[in-house]
């Protein structure tokens, strides 16, 4: 099988600029095919390598021209899904508890709502960029349509490191970030949902937020809320949930058992830690793990559970006095049989992937591997699935908790994995079957089911004058 001459050319860059500071928000509504360059760099890989990778939007957006390509996409659609459909940036203040007033500033991107509400995490984080949230809402788009849930493509990000606020701080920036995003956000528009650096809790703040403006509770505003306020059994796990399900089925297609296969897990948080909880569940062993301080490796295995002990107490896993320290760079290189990147995005470029030695990569992470690295990766023989694929359990659950919340009608933890299990296991194999058919590698089968289901819903609902 051989990989289409398909990478794109960008076109030119354009360098958009934030707000000025002494401006409360703005609506920007993206018009045109310009990318967008970026310029923040990676938590997770601290080295001169950073400073040359393109922007996550850039390589978003290959990702689409490479399906448009081969799609032969009308110029116009092509047009309407190569950007955002909606941007909304906040300049906010936040009383911080020695009364002082510091000022943040939040986003939140639509990029397509073609095929229902927009649907998509909240991000703290202090290097988090429009471009990234950009991106980030157009995966979105592509995730939800590869395993055919009836939301469009959201993202929103407040810059901020929520571990230098106090609980109270934290509290506050969450409640006036919701009430300057509710314009755009409800049960019927916008359903925001957990991502990096937020969690249940800022769902209920959100939730609640919500809820006081319009006097009354409205539990499906947000998804990933705590199981008592309207929260759904199995939504914490199920990002890692739904990859151990595809990571299976995959495992069976190259004739080999998950079972005692060799797994390496960049980014030990609550997905990647929980991936490798339940892929040694199934029977793996897990030889590495790391988080933003470094990483370790035992070649025979990890003791996961004392790993995970060690990293409550220190807040790190990079330490752990029974195994190897490695750098995350490192932990990429390592001979495994399946090897998890769930940390941020850009971790597999062209200048590692050839050395990459793992039978399989399951994206847990949004855009881990860059489009020049998915060509090296496929010739290569390393099987990936992608992010929009193989990260696609969080929002599928999401969206069961969101109908559960419409409904008032809740299921049970046993339920809603058999469903998780049912959508993810149905996508991968319709993904494979597209990959074989077009004698192409899973990200481009996946893109072209995704972008196919967006463009014709966007064909037959027509462009309103």
């Amino acid at each position: 099988m051989s990989v289409p001459s398909c990478v794109a050319s960008c076109g030119q860059r354009d360098r958009r600029q934030h707000p000025p500071s002494n401006v409360l928000y703005y609506i920007h509504c993206v018009k045109g095919d310009k990318v967008v360059q970026a310029d923040s760099l990676n938590e997770e890989v601290q080295t001169d390598m950073a400073l040359e990778q393109e922007s996550a939007l850039a390589n978003a957006q290959k990702q689409f021209d490479i399906a448009a390509d081969k799609l032969q996409l009308d110029p116009g659609l092509r047009r309407i899904l190569r950007v955002p459909q909606r941007e909304f940036t906040v300049t906010f203040p936040v009383k911080m508890d020695d009364g002082r007033i510091e000022t943040f500033v939040g986003h939140r991107v639509h990029h397509n709502i073609t095929r229902g509400p927009a649907k998509g995490g909240i991000r703290y984080h202090p290097g988090v960029t429009l471009d990234d949230v950009r991106a980030l809402s157009m995966w979105m788009t592509w995730k939800c349509a590869t395993v055919s849930i009836p939301y469009g493509g959201a993202k929103g990000a407040v810059v901020v490191d929520p571990r230098t606020l106090s609980p109270s701080e934290l509290e506050r920036l969450t409640r006036r970030y919701t009430s300057e995003i509710s314009i755009l956000i409800g049960p019927d528009r916008d359903i925001p949902a957990p991502d990096v650096g937020t969690n249940a809790q800022i769902m209920a703040w959100i939730m609640d937020t919500y809820s006081m403006h319009s006097g009354h509770t409205v539990p499906a505003v947000v998804t990933g809320k705590p199981i008592n306020i309207g929260g759904s059994y199995g939504r914490q796990e199920a990002t890692a949930r739904g990859l151990s399900y595809v990571l299976r089925e995959a495992a069976e297609v190259l004739s080999f058992p998950i079972a005692g296969a060799r797994i390496a897990v960049q980014g030990f948080g609550n997905v990647g830690g929980t991936c490798a909880r339940l892929l040694e569940e199934m029977g793996a062993t897990i030889v590495a793990v790391s988080d933003s301080k470094g990483g370790i490796y035992r070649r025979s295995g990890l003791p996961l559970a004392a790993v995970a002990e060690h990293k409550a107490r220190s807040g790190t896993v990079a330490d752990f006095p029974e195994a190897d320290r490695v750098t995350n760079a490192e932990l990429l290189e390592l001979p495994c049989d399946i090897l998890v990147p769930a940390a941020l995005n850009t971790q597999i470029t062209a200048r590692n992937a050839d050395r990459i030695r793992a039978r399989i990569i399951g994206e847990a992470a949004n855009g881990p591997t860059t489009p020049e690295a998915d060509s090296i990766l496929y010739d290569r023989g390393i099987f990936v699935i992608p992010d929009i694929l193989a990260g696609a359990g969080g929002v599928t659950v999401s969206y069961f908790e969101w109908v559960q919340g419409l409904q008032e009608f809740f299921w049970t933890e046993r339920e809603v994995n058999a469903q998780l299990e049912r959508v993810m296991a149905g996508a991968f194999h319709q993904v494979l079957r597209t990959a074989h058919e077009q004698r192409v590698h899973m990200r481009t089968a996946a893109y072209l089911l995704a972008v196919s289901k967006v463009a014709e819903s966007t064909r037959i609902r027509g462009i309103y004058p």
